[in-house]
């Protein structure tokens, strides 16, 4: 009889073929550990096992789906963002490792026990605002997205994560009917370009959801909307933070230095060096309109 092992090493062979390369062994590997109710430890120590008689055919049919290129988070239900566990469904924009540079952004500007108050847009599953609410026993968010599916996964990610008493969730377009002034607004907009559509991998062009991936022609519509909307509900000296799209640094520079309202003090980089995070800071004169 197969192992686990052969199981998941003819799982990866086949994810292979399906063009998924890096990914392979890992995504085999993980599916195997979500339909056992396992920890990797325990998967790498029992390896050799023969499997439940149940597991062959809710592993192949996991396996079915990201051979068919689904993206693993959906399939799982699940993906990690902060060191936390998210709950995410086709619903929502699966959380990146580059949109952490938001959080950390946000944390940087906030004492670990200040009070403060934080508007957080496009929230999706709920990820940049509960993060900061974590790590943050003073924060006081409210979080907006368009779309009330989002919302409904992201108010059970703040339960789950005990911050439902300080994130309050809103469904509306960017800052439609909110009132300031707070501290500082966060945002992962969408900022992919609609000519960039057919160059997207599968698992993203075909599954996640197209209101949290485009942003227009060129992909700033959403962006330049954030950049003139957000610093009539900043206090003076509050902080905008948000997150943009490879090779859109140079844009977004002329665009925050055209505002009469902010003043861009970092684009944060991820571990490769690409600018994806603009941290800025209201000016005092602020015009609205």
């Amino acid at each position: 009889m197969k192992t686990i092992r052969e199981y998941v090493a003819a799982a990866s062979d086949r994810l292979r073929d399906a063009g998924i390369d890096a990914a392979a062994n890992l995504d085999a590997r993980l599916l195997a550990q979500h339909v056992l109710g396992w920890e990797a430890a325990h998967l790498l120590t029992a390896a050799g096992d023969v499997p439940p008689d149940s597991f062959p055919a809710d592993f192949e049919a996991l396996v079915a789906r990201r051979a068919a290129r689904e993206p693993l988070a959906y399939i799982t239900g699940r993906k990690e963002f902060w060191n936390l566990p998210f709950e995410v469904t086709p619903a929502v924009l699966i959380p990146r490792p580059e949109t952490e540079l938001i959080v950390e952004a946000a944390l940087a500007l906030v004492p670990p026990r200040q009070l403060f108050t934080m508007i957080d847009v496009c929230t999706g599953s709920g990820n940049v605002a509960i993060a900061v609410a974590h790590d943050r026993a003073g924060a006081r968010i409210v979080a907006t997205d368009v779309s009330g599916a989002a919302l409904e996964v992201a108010r059970r990610n703040a339960a789950r994560h005990g911050v439902q008493d300080r994130v309050h969730f809103v469904e509306a377009d960017l800052f439609d009917d909110l009132s300031g002034p707070v501290d500082l607004v966060t945002a992962n907009p969408p900022y992919v370009a609609e000519h960039s559509e057919a160059g997207l991998q599968p698992e993203v062009g075909e599954h996640e959801p197209r209101v949290a991936l485009f942003g227009g022609i060129e992909g700033l519509a959403v962006i330049e909307r954030l950049v003139h909307d957000a610093p009539p509900l900043l206090r003076p000296g509050g902080h905008l933070v948000f997150e943009f799209g490879y090779g859109q640094d140079v844009e977004i520079e002329g665009l925050i230095n055209s505002s009469p309202n902010l003043t861009l003090l970092e684009l944060k980089r991820d571990l490769q060096g690409i600018a994806r995070t603009a941290v800025c800071r209201r000016v005092d004169d602020v015009t609205v309109g």
